[in-house]
């Protein structure tokens, strides 16, 4: 009988549970991404769209609106839109973006960022430590889903009135992308401040290191804030002036609703620009307002050719300035005192150069952050005389550090002086002689007793009553000195020593180990001394001590300081009689744990 053995193809190895887990939380990755941008595109076409069906006369039909909805969706990114529909015929690009509609995108990116870096940590540790993706894995999933919708957004919106430029398209979204996703991958590994990756330079990471980098992106960042903050009182206060001009304009602009409510939209997607743009104007260089017209705190040269608009009606007026408008210098001044005042580390062994450098890399921060926001709020609106709109960014950021650098230097070297000094006060004098009697109520007497009868009172048993300490015994009245007696002189001779003269000395106290009987009964036994020894006998003047000031001592009587009877404590149980508090456990066998 033969035996056949069939071998057949043999059956796939299965792969490893990591790699399994792994590829579907990539795929949610990339998911996430998308629906993210998918819920922006999704938010502005509904807000399109409603305001095309409120609007009385429509330019175009929905699909106009939708292409409209994309090409904002674009511009929230930073992308340039380029309208052909011109009245000249030129195409007129417009990248003027609301920076209030930038915070759409952006958290959306965060937080699909954020979902795709905590997933998979619900489970156990090892199924956590296999499912989660690392960082980088995770910021690429969610950006690469990301770009493919927007890449579909831009091709979408080439079809409608204002399509988006390609070029500028392939920069800004990638760009505002990149940094949202980071920051929520960065949020959801808890925000670590740990070391640089390793491709980092040893020089770079070593330096960024030291504590003096942290200080200063804080007080920098303290620095733009204020600055934002002058801004924000800056535009309040010209709203509020230029009040009438403000309602007129609103007024006349549209006479629906549904216009009404679309300026008033813009209008507020355009306050976080105006805000930079009153900053920028505190600080001196001001923003343009076309290609000829600038406003400054020194004056508002030029004549902008400008539309009737809510926030452009708050606009100062047109002329030399004002000592009103010169008063808004004192903004970027207190912006350089919080980056000083942020600056100083309360660590004495930090020298005071340290803390002016930490100074000016706080004011240098405060400037990179004030160009960034400059250039972001900026933009064309139009060609030729509306060209330029907003702020130069290297202007307003050079003057930002020409404001805060002096000032941030100086207090941060004051404040880090008056920290650092030496404690004062008086060596080696009684602080009772020199401060005088203390008015302090709390550690008066009577006070104190107060506080201990209501302590007893409130513990019951837990204080029980301590026995008086007995009075000390007087110390003993020192002897009086007895009266001096004389030294007899030594005999002279050719064989006598050199003895000092009969010279008056007290009394002292006899010494039982040191004294000698036979040389105390003797007269006759007098001790010689050399002649060099002979010394003046030095003589100890008493210092009279200086009288302290009494300290009040308040009394307070009717106190109950009755001892309080402590009760016997119980017997514990025998230990015979008394089950164990945990049964004995037999036949355990210890497991060690594996590592993951």
């Amino acid at each position: 009988m033969t035996q056949v053995t069939e071998r057949g193809t043999p059956l796939p190895t299965a792969l490893p549970t990591g790699r399994r887990r792994r590829s579907p939380a990539a795929a949610a990755c990339v998911l996430g991404g998308a629906v993210a941008a998918g819920l922006g595109l999704g938010f502005l076409a509904v807000l399109v769209i409603v305001l095309w069906i409120s609007s009385p006369y429509p330019d175009s039909g929905p699909g106009g609106a939708l292409h409209l909805a994309a090409g904002l969706w674009l511009l929230a990114h930073g992308t340039e839109l380029v309208r052909y529909e011109t009245l000249s015929g030129v195409p007129a690009p417009v990248g003027l973006t609301p920076l209030l509609l930038v915070a759409l995108p952006v958290l959306l990116m965060r937080r699909a960022a954020r979902l795709g870096a905590a997933a998979g940590e619900s489970g156990g540790e090892e199924e956590a430590a296999e499912a989660v993706l690392p960082a980088g894995a995770v910021f690429s999933a969610v950006l690469c889903g990301y770009l493919s919708v927007a890449a579909l957004a831009v091709v979408y919106a080439a079809g409608g009135p204002m399509p988006a430029d390609p070029i500028s398209a392939a920069w800004h979204v990638p760009l505002v992308a990149a940094f949202a996703a980071g920051g929520g991958v960065w949020a959801a590994r808890g925000r670590p401040l740990g070391p640089l990756p390793s491709w980092v330079p040893d020089g770079v990471r070593r330096a960024v290191a030291r504590p003096r980098y942290a200080l200063a992106l804080r007080s920098g960042a303290g620095g733009a804030l204020v600055l934002l903050g002058g801004g924000v009182l800056l535009v309040g206060a010209s709203l509020t002036w230029h009040g009438a001009e403000v309602q007129g304009s609103f007024l006349t602009l549209t006479g629906v609703w549904s216009g009404r409510f679309a300026v008033l939209l813009l209008a507020v997607a355009l306050i976080p620009n105006a805000m930079v743009w009153a900053a920028a104007y505190a600080l001196g260089p001001g923003f343009a307002l076309g290609a000829g017209a600038t406003a400054t705190p020194l004056g508002f040269t030029g004549s902008p050719a400008l539309p009737r608009f809510p926030l452009l009606a708050a606009l100062p007026a047109e002329g030399p300035g004002t000592p009103l408008t010169w008063a808004v210098a004192a903004i970027p001044v207190a912006a350089g005192l919080a980056v000083g005042w942020f600056a100083v580390r309360r660590a004495r062994e930090v020298s005071c150069g340290e803390t002016a450098l930490t100074a000016a890399l706080g004011a240098l921060v405060c400037a990179l952050a004030t160009a960034g926001l400059a250039a972001a709020s900026a933009g064309p609106l139009g060609s030729h005389e509306l060209s330029a709109f907003g702020p130069l960014w290297w202007a307003a950021g050079a003057a930002a550090l020409g404001w805060t650098l002096p000032p941030a230097v100086a207090l941060a070297v004051a404040v880090h002086v008056w920290r650092t000094r030496p404690a004062g006060g008086f060596a080696g004098a009684d602080l009772d002689d020199v401060a005088g009697p203390q008015d302090d109520d709390w550690h008066d007497s009577g006070v104190r007793e107060v506080r201990w009868a209501a302590l007893r009172r409130a513990a019951g048993t837990l204080v029980p009553e301590f026995p008086a300490a007995p009075s000390p015994e007087p110390p003993p009245a020192p002897a009086p000195n007895p009266a001096p007696r004389p030294v007899p002189a030594a005999p002279t001779g050719a064989g006598a020593a050199t003895t000092l003269p009969a010279t008056t000395l007290p009394e002292a106290d006899p010494d039982p180990a040191t004294t000698l009987p036979e040389a105390a009964a003797d007269p006759a036994a007098a001790v010689a001394l050399p002649e060099a020894a002979a010394a003046p006998v030095p003589v100890r003047v008493p210092v009279p001590e200086r009288p302290r000031a009494p300290r009040p001592v308040r009394v307070v009587s009717g106190l109950d300081l009755t001892p309080i009877p402590l009760t016997a404590r119980p017997e514990p149980a025998s230990a015979a009689g008394a089950a164990p508090l945990v049964p004995p456990v037999t036949g355990a066998r210890v497991v060690p744990r594996r590592k993951p």
